[in-house]
């Protein structure tokens, strides 16, 4: 599988402290080997999955064989955007 990055996920990475987005990208890596991890799947929201890492939480689809990074948010901001 290939992660693909939206530019909203990229700009919530440029934001967090470099210690946490080297956490998050090295987690979201390794997703390409499959959806293992703390990932779980989401109902009545506009994201299909979350990986918890920490106090962030990565918010993504799996569109073939792509994975799609939507968002990269704190918890408390995480779940309020999304519901649908």
């Amino acid at each position: 599988m290939q992660v693909v990055y939206t530019e909203l996920a990229l700009d919530d990475l440029r934001v967090l402290p470099k210690r946490f987005a080297r956490q998050i990208v090295a987690k979201v890596s390794r997703l390409e080997h499959g959806l293992r991890g703390d990932v779980k799947r989401l109902t009545n929201f506009d994201c299909d999955y979350r990986l918890r890492s920490g106090d962030y939480r990565v918010l993504f689809d799996v569109e073939d064989d792509r994975i799609i990074v939507h968002r990269i948010l704190h918890r408390r901001e995480a779940y309020d955007s999304g519901r649908t």
